[in-house]
């Protein structure tokens, strides 16, 4: 097969890899070729955050940076990009970055092993707020260090060193040389990594590739790689697709493109429904976010996986494409079983279509896990609520962690419909919703206790639809608590 050297810029100078196999990881590149071993491997799976490196991407002239996790992160899909390491902060005269010097003047590393992640989820925060004049907030560094874990120093000298970062002398990238070089690097061609860069192209190699394995951000593909040492002859990344890397907006729908990462289709979502904005936050940690998309997110059809039992609720639907063309049926109808579906081997996820919300409509997304911040959900529900004359018009209901895919809670919308909205009717529906699944044990919690919750969740969002407030978790603020 034909192969291609990876190119992307780092300290501003162009690196060239060739012969990288398909399946090989951007932290193996990185510290094994490059011997940039300050990037560290901790979980090896996208949840500690030690081996967190920033990219930047040319998007119309202008760069974007992202933190990502280079664990679960192909090389390949890196090239064209740029790429920072904590060995390329500091100046040439090893003056330290505002993001490193804070973390001194803070102490914000202790053993420091995790410090080189959390350095780098700082210099992304510089780059997108501070380079921007934009001020960092204690909530705002708490919500972008969210993939970054600590064991001994409690976090608060780094939330510190966060804060403080603006206060030092300013350091800047510049930009516009840096975009001039990574426009010069046009995409190469490797048969073992093939990332088309139009949907007709992706569609064509999809249908002559159909044992490639598909990756559409790598953030659970990438744990096969790295905990089940599975191994890919050839890989179809669809990321690269432009016309699937946009959010369309239609008068009664949005449309999200396959290839839209998870922080840009939930800030979408959180547009159109802004209650969502703390389910969106605790959705993994801001570079699994940055990494993953919403339709991987879709197609993988993890029964855990937070994003469906929204879409479920909120009544979405899939486009389905091949190179003969495109059919639309309701996301819980994709699933066939635990993580099988109804993709036709030539077919690919290629948007998801969101409905806009109703005038009157009110909607909870429920994640319980064992940690608030970071963490896979034992249960996750999504109620969506519409009343008229107080009687339930409408109502669409989405469980995940109970079943073997991501479900409907269709006896319990049966149940609902046309009731009218009262405690009495809410009681005996949470028997129903109850009784509906038959939930796992496992590590997370066990069948019981996913059922009672269940029952629980559905109990709650009864008080929340009679104005009952602070009942929900989501809604605690420490600065209140302890004035």
């Amino acid at each position: 097969m034909d192969t291609k050297t990876i190119r992307f810029i780092r300290r501003g100078e162009l690196v060239a890899l060739g012969n990288v196999p398909p399946d090989r990881t951007l932290l193996e590149v990185l510290r094994e070729d490059l011997g940039a071993t300050g990037t560290k491997e901790g979980c090896g799976e996208g949840d500690c955050g030690a081996c967190t490196v920033v990219l930047g991407e040319a998007i119309d002239g202008r760069l974007r940076y992202r933190t990502v996790n280079s664990c679960i992160r192909l090389a390949h899909s890196v090239d064209g990009l740029a790429v920072w390491t904590v060995e390329d902060l500091a100046g040439a005269d090893g003056a330290l970055h505002p993001a490193q010097e804070a973390m001194v003047r803070c102490h914000g590393s202790q053993c420091g092993f995790c410090t080189p992640g959390f350095v780098m989820s700082l210099f992304g925060m510089y780059q997108n707020h501070v380079c921007k004049g934009e001020s960092i907030t204690r909530a705002l560094a708490q919500e972008e260090l969210s993939g970054n874990l600590c064991r001994c120093t409690g976090y608060r000298p780094i939330l510190e060193a966060a804060q403080q970062m603006a206060s030092l002398p300013r350091v800047t990238v510049d930009e516009a040389a840096l975009v001039a070089k990574l426009q010069d690097l046009a995409p190469s061609h490797d048969e073992r990594y093939l990332a088309p860069t139009t949907l007709d192209a992706l569609l064509a190699a999809r249908a002559a590739h159909p044992q490639a394995q598909i990756v559409a951000g790598c953030t659970d593909v990438g744990l096969w790689v790295t905990k089940l040492h599975r191994q890919f002859a050839q890989v179809l990344d669809v990321t690269r697709a432009r016309e699937l890397r946009q959010v369309e907006d239609y008068p009664n729908h949005i449309a999200i493109g396959a290839a839209v990462s998870l922080t840009d289709a939930y800030a979408a979502l959180v547009t159109q429904r802004p209650v969502l904005k703390t389910f969106a936050d605790r959705f993994a940690g801001l570079p699994v976010r940055n990494a993953g998309t919403l339709g991987g997110n879709v197609a993988n059809g993890s029964p855990i996986g937070d994003s469906m039992p929204l879409l479920v609720a909120l009544d979405a639907r899939l486009v389905l494409m091949s190179q003969g063309g495109h059919r639309h049926l309701a996301l819980e109808d994709f699933y066939t079983g635990y993580r099988k579906n109804v993709l036709a081997a030539d077919e690919l996820v290629a948007w998801i279509l969101v409905p806009k919300p109703r005038q009157g409509e009110f909607l909870r997304a429920y994640k319980i896990s064992k940690r608030f911040d970071d963490d896979i959900s034992a249960v996750c529900l999504v109620i969506r609520l519409e009343l008229e004359d107080g009687h339930v018009a409408r109502i669409g209901i989405g469980a995940g962690g109970v079943a073997a895919t991501p479900v409907r809670a269709a006896r319990t919308e049966a149940f609902l419909a046309g009731k009218r909205w009262s405690e009495d009717a809410v009681r005996q529906a949470i028997d129903v919703l109850r009784g509906e699944f038959q939930p796992i044990s496992d590590m997370r919690a066990s069948s019981s206790y996913r059922s009672q919750v269940l029952g629980n969740l559905l109990q709650r969002f009864w008080l929340e639809s009679q104005g009952h407030e602070h009942i929900n978790l989501e809604r605690f603020a420490l600065e209140e608590a302890s004035a």
